[in-house]
């Protein structure tokens, strides 16, 4: 019987020849991702009596959330996990320094082409772009996993997205996620696993496959997939000596819908508030005042992304009336852009630089918005309150529009001003 990538992966780590969407299967999870949840992972099994893990060497644990501790609170927590990672050797922990959970985990060979793989985060989708099965679990299913290995999945039935054509000058892969959201909204591909593929897709760097599987989970998706192609086998074989074998759809794998696109003529999107599939073209935001500038995110917070940003940026001043806030994903990003020089560029624009952290984006600490401030944003989400008061505004956009717009403080177009480059 043909299969999906979902459908293949699901197989394999059930034991099962085949399954078909709509199948229960118990499967046998690769890697267990958990950031600052695993408190209350820890939590769930000390109401259980439990006080052991199923694989100390498949269980990956980091601090990301609240990096460094803004709080007692947090302070307790990071304790709690720390005191529970020494006690059971859990092999693979990053404290606060390491950086984002989804830019860490493939940075550090954690990710693998055909893998299962669940985390405590809904963006644990973004592994997709490296054809694993990547999804977000609660904390309590997450417990589950840790002491047996093994969670159930509902087989998802899958959805395709064909991208054709050149992206134009100054449009990201940002773009085209958020166009598939303003266009086929946040419903669409509701516990749906989604292949994305195409021309587009497999022109795109890594980094830029990273960003459509991970916004993928603002559409519903289960798992947001891509054939692992050559780019991705030689990003991961540079990081993991852990053998691999990948898994591909099969040309006759039984789709529920197909959706193609032709990517040639978008211009810059914009989210506006308070919705991710509230968008609109940039041409019709642009004007609209806004106070802060946010780069950064497991979305938007990597090399390619900041070096975007400096080619705004380079000999610009960000607004005086705009507070730029740049936050690399991780260590290693930030280190590979000081490197690069593109740090120095974006201070010296006027930039704030913090250290990787998921803090802004989730609202937690470092640029947190008050009553009536808007911000233009890299990340992932602008629901109500995301980033602070709930009435402030969170408009999406990609770090070129980002950039742009904190130069001239309002809303704007990059290709504008960079003279009408791309038009």
């Amino acid at each position: 019987m043909p299969m999906t990538l979902a459908e293949k992966i699901l197989a394999r780590a059930s034991g099962n020849k085949e399954v078909a969407a709509g199948d229960y299967v118990t499967a046998k999870i690769d890697v267990a991702m958990a950031h600052e949840g695993a408190a209350w992972v820890i939590d769930e099994l000390m109401k259980v009596g439990i006080d052991r893990v199923w694989d100390p060497e498949r269980i990956v644990i980091l601090f990301d959330h609240w990096a460094p501790a803004p709080t007692e609170l947090t302070a307790t927590m990071h304790k709690k996990v720390r005191e529970f990672v020494r006690r059971h050797g859990i092999k693979y922990f990053y404290d606060i320094k390491e950086g984002i959970c989804h830019q860490v985990m493939p940075e550090l060979g954690h990710v693998r082409p055909g893998e299962l793989i669940v985390g405590t985060d809904s963006h644990t989708t973004t592994y997709g772009a490296f054809g694993a099965g990547g999804t977000g679990i609660g904390t309590t299913d997450m417990a589950v996993v840790w002491v047996t290995g093994e969670l159930w999945f509902r087989v998802p039935e899958t959805i395709r997205f064909y991208i054709k054509g050149s992206l134009p000058r100054y449009v990201m892969s940002k773009d085209v996620i958020l166009y598939i959201a303003g266009r086929y909204g946040t419903e669409v591909a509701q516990y749906k696993s989604i292949e994305f593929e195409g021309p587009t897709i497999r022109d795109m760097s890594v980094s830029s496959r990273m960003t459509i599987s991970n916004m993928a989970m603002e559409l519903g998706a289960k798992f947001a997939l891509m054939a692992p192609d050559e780019k991705v086998i030689e990003y991961v074989k540079g990081r993991t000596t852990k053998p691999f074998t990948p898994l591909y759809s099969d040309p006759d794998a039984i789709y529920e819908r197909l959706y193609e696109l032709d990517v040639s003529d978008l211009e810059p999107q914009v989210a506006f508030p308070h919705s991710v599939d509230n968008v609109r073209p940039v041409s019709k935001a642009e004007g609209i005042k806004i106070d802060q500038a946010f780069l950064g995110s497991c979305t938007n917070g990597r090399f390619e992304d900041l070096a975007a940003a400096a080619e705004i940026l380079r000999g610009r001043k960000v607004n005086p009336s705009v507070r730029m806030i740049v936050i690399p994903a991780s260590r290693r990003v930030y280190l590979e852009a000081l490197k690069a020089g593109i740090i120095e560029v974006l201070i010296n624009a006027g930039a704030v630089v913090c250290n990787p952290t998921c803090g802004p984006c989730m609202g937690t600490h470092l640029g947190l918005l008050t009553e009536g401030e808007r911000c233009i944003s890299s990340s992932n989400r602008n629901f109500k309150g995301r980033m602070g008061s709930p009435k402030a505004e969170i408009y999406l956009a990609s770090p070129y529009v980002v950039a742009a717009s904190a130069v001239t403080g309002e809303i704007t177009d990059p290709r504008r001003l960079m003279g009408g480059e791309g038009r």
